[in-house]
């Protein structure tokens, strides 16, 4: 057919990025526009194997003869004008010829609106120029880097979160009212949306998408999910939205052999098709379809604001055989696994994102052991600055689903962890994956008998500990809505969350828990300052099996200590000690406490160390530990310890002084003889308080000056350890600097270099504890498990990988 000779010349540039792959804003160029010449309507769409293309719709009786669309170049784009009877809402589809005589229904791939299901027709819609009021929120995102600031989601579905009473769900516009002053009450700091873009079928939560443009029509209009973003911000609020570059489904009217042929997809099903999911894999080598994904990316960081993308399923888009067996999958030129093109594809992604957005979150939903996900492109990373750690998931759900006396045989899923906690820049999730498809909510993992009064109440005490544990360990944190009350039964996306359980003491005093357990973490910045590197971290006791018992420190940029213990069984360990250096430390946070449902024991506002050496320390203090609990200390300030001293030494001496005037006043007054006297012992007496002033000064001097050198040590100790955690702290926002990169907590060198430090603290952390403590484990050393552990670990990474798909 001919190409259209009369067209617009402006087009040349951004059609030749959109075939090179670089157009990141191909949404204006493809899809349903106003030309701005009354109401005259271009429509264009790629589909390279057509045989012709036609629009369709309420404004032309759905007739495939009205309105052809032409060759705009030789590249299978096509276009057409329609000038007469359009209207916004009109439903339109594109009626496709394809090569072997079939005649295909498609919606529009970058249509902004569609029909509200069952309907699956794209809508004649142009995006209202929406009045932002969240310029301070942006401009505070862009001055303050998200890596030392808390980040505590909140993960909702927004379909199944509240239900209006006669079943139906929420709009934009009414979760704005309603989840919003909730999530600020609790206290978490961003709201992550599973999958909004619009989906035909609800059983899939979102994660096959028809519509990657458009905003799902189940909850309004796309303005109305812009005024739920800005009020968020409106309220110090984030907003991260679930987004699915790696698949899509086989409907009919979606992208699946768009044009007759493959298309969007690969055209081998060994690459092109998750049978599993019943879906189909893009195919990240063609330049087209770059465009397309990564210009859908930024249409939701440029058009609605949103403040980061948590990738779906990364981990099916690296690996040719993910979920395949031997046979059904095609190696690729190295004869590897990997999938290079999606390898290329997700650098380009993450480099085109940052080099926009510096200031956003890119988090990789990524289940295995690929290494450097959350480094910099330029250091050969995937350029992502967060990870979820599936790992710590596993490990700490297993834990915690088992009983007192099999913890101990387990203590590895405590504290494996920690050893590459620092290799990524993690993000804990307790998602929704955990708590569907047979699993269970998360307090109905904890052991114990629901039935039985006392077991009952050690259910809601594990998990007081889990959670406290998680928020105590590295990594940003996200939760699913519903397990902040301890939802007992299974999340249903087809129900509200079960609000009613609040009328339960039990569960008012674990939502209340969470609340406050939310607000500590973001009063506390070592909670999530330097939660990249070792140096904010420093272990106290880690193999402590026995007991099922752990400490460690949390350290931020001040170099202020928060000192976690935890107590995993329902014993109480009386005359706990740890060692610490000496001062007064103060208990800050008591997950025991009476008013979230413990039995407030272990609640010692104060304790002073002893000197008792222990754990490579001078002093050391004695802590009695309730069971299943957990405790936060903060060392009192010495300063003002000393500064009291001070004022008090200072009021004695003044008083002596007034008293010894007034003593000599009245002795003058008797005769000469006792003025003589009284002269004579008041020069007695200055002569001595002369000698007791400069004895005093000298003493003074001396503790001066030792004070001096001890500062001058601290300091350049401090020093040292700043510029240590400068340089972590430079590597994490290097790519917030470099536009073109995705940020970092640290490159491989200054990582290399920390970590054999501190495994040798761990080393002597540990020799120090097995020859000193009363408390000691004789049991396994969790040290000495990583080997076993991390010949396991893709293992477990596979499993939990491949048990994802139940959901797609």
């Amino acid at each position: 057919m001919e190409i259209r000779k009369e067209r617009d010349l402006n087009l040349d540039l951004p059609v030749y990025l959109f075939h090179e792959g670089n157009n990141t804003k191909s949404y204006e160029l493809l899809g349903a526009h106003n030309t701005g010449k009354g109401n005259e309507i271009v429509f264009r769409v790629w589909a390279p194997n057509a045989v012709s293309v036609s629009v369709v719709g309420d404004f032309n009786d759905w007739d495939s003869t009205k309105n052809p669309m032409y060759p705009f170049n030789d590249n299978g784009i096509w276009e057409c004008y329609i000038s007469d009877g359009v209207k916004k809402f009109d439903a339109y589809k594109y009626s496709i010829e394809t090569s072997d005589g079939r005649n295909l229904m498609k919606c529009d791939p970058y249509g902004v609106h569609m029909e509200t299901r069952p309907g699956t027709a794209t809508k004649i819609y142009e995006l209202s120029d929406y009045k932002w009021g969240d310029s301070k929120w942006m401009a505070k995102r862009l001055a303050e880097p998200n890596y030392d600031k808390p980040v505590n989601i909140y993960e909702v579905h927004a379909g199944s979160w509240r239900l209006h009473e006669d079943g139906n769900v929420y709009s934009y516009r009414h979760l704005a009212d309603e989840l919003i002053p909730y999530v600020k009450e609790m206290g978490y700091t961003h709201i992550e949306f599973m999958p909004l873009s619009e989906y035909p079928f609800d059983g899939s939560w979102g994660y096959q998408i028809t519509g990657f443009f458009a905003p799902t029509s189940r909850y309004g209009l796309p303005e109305d999910l812009m005024y739920l973003i800005d009020k968020c911000h409106q309220n110090d609020i984030g907003v991260i939205l679930d987004w699915v570059p790696a698949h899509f489904p086989k409907d009919e009217n979606g992208l699946y052999e768009f044009d007759g042929g493959a298309c969007y997809e690969y055209e081998d099903p060994r690459k092109g098709e998750h049978k599993s999911w019943g879906t189909n894999v893009f195919d990240y080598g063609k330049t087209e379809v770059q465009s397309f994904l990564i210009s859908n990316a930024l249409y939701w960081l440029d058009v609605f604001h949103i403040d980061g993308l948590r990738v779906d399923a990364v981990a099916s888009m690296l690996y040719l055989d993910y979920d395949r067996k031997d046979g059904e999958w095609i190696p690729n030129s190295y004869g590897g696994r990997e999938n290079l093109e999606a390898v290329s594809f997700i650098k380009k992604l993450n480099e085109c994102v940052f080099r926009d957005h510096p200031d956003v979150m890119m988090i990789a939903e990524e289940s295995t052991a690929w290494p450097m996900v959350s480094k910099p492109t330029y250091l050969g990373g995937l350029g992502f600055n967060y990870k979820w750690n599936m790992g710590w998931m596993n490990d700490a759900c297993r834990y915690f689903s088992l009983d007192g006396l099999s913890r101990k045989f387990n203590h590895d899923c405590l504290t494996f962890s920690f050893f590459y906690a620092f290799s990524e820049n993690y993000m804990l999730p307790i998602s929704h994956d955990e708590v569907v498809h047979g699993k269970g909510s998360l307090i109905g993992k904890m052991p114990g008998d629901p039935d039985n009064p006392e077991e009952y109440l050690q259910k809601f005490a594990n998990m007081r500990s889990m959670l406290a544990y998680m928020y105590a360990h590295p990594g940003k944190k996200l939760i699913f809505m519903g397990q902040e009350f301890a939802q007992f039964k299974e999340w249903d996306f087809e129900d509200e969350l079960d609000w009613q359980m609040l009328e339960y003491d039990a569960h008012k005093q674990m939502h209340n828990f969470t609340k406050e357990l939310n607000n500590f973490y973001k009063k506390t910045p070592a909670l999530w300052q330097i939660d990249y590197s070792w140096e904010g971290f420093s272990w106290i006791v880690s193999d402590d099996n026995t007991n099922s018992v752990i400490a460690f420190k949390r350290i931020d940029e001040k170099e202020e200590e928060v000192i976690v213990v935890c107590n995993f069984t329902p014993v109480e360990r009386k005359d706990y000690r740890i060692g610490v250096q000496k001062g007064t430390y103060e208990l800050v946070f008591n997950s025991n406490e009476k008013r979230f449902g413990g039995d407030g024991t272990g609640s010692v506002k104060k304790v002073k160390t002893t000197k008792v050496e222990m754990h490579d320390q001078p002093q050391s203090i004695s802590l009695d530990l309730p069971g299943n609990t957990v405790l936060f200390f903060k060392k009192l300030a010495e300063t003002a310890s000393a500064s009291t001293k001070k004022t008090t030494k200072s009021k004695t001496s003044s008083t002596a002084k007034k008293s010894t005037t007034n003593k000599a006043k009245s002795t003058a007054k008797s005769d000469t003889k006792s003025t003589t006297s009284a002269k004579s012992a008041t020069a007695k007496s200055d002569t001595k308080s002369t000698t007791s002033a400069k004895s005093a000064t000298a003493k003074s001097d001396a503790k001066s000056a030792t004070s001096a050198k001890s500062a001058t040590a601290k300091g350049d100790a401090k020093s040292t350890t700043s510029a240590k955690s400068a340089t972590a702290k430079s590597d994490a926002k290097s790519a917030t600097s470099a536009k073109s990169e995705a940020k970092s907590a640290g490159d491989t060198k200054s990582l290399t270099k920390s970590e054999p430090k501190k495994m040798t603290t761990i080393k002597n952390e540990t020799k120090a504890m097995t020859t000193t403590s009363k408390k000691d484990a004789k049991g396994t050393d969790t040290v000495a498990k990583k080997d076993s552990k991390d010949t396991n670990a893709t293992a477990k990474s596979a499993k939990s990988a491949s048990k994802k798909k139940g959901k797609k």
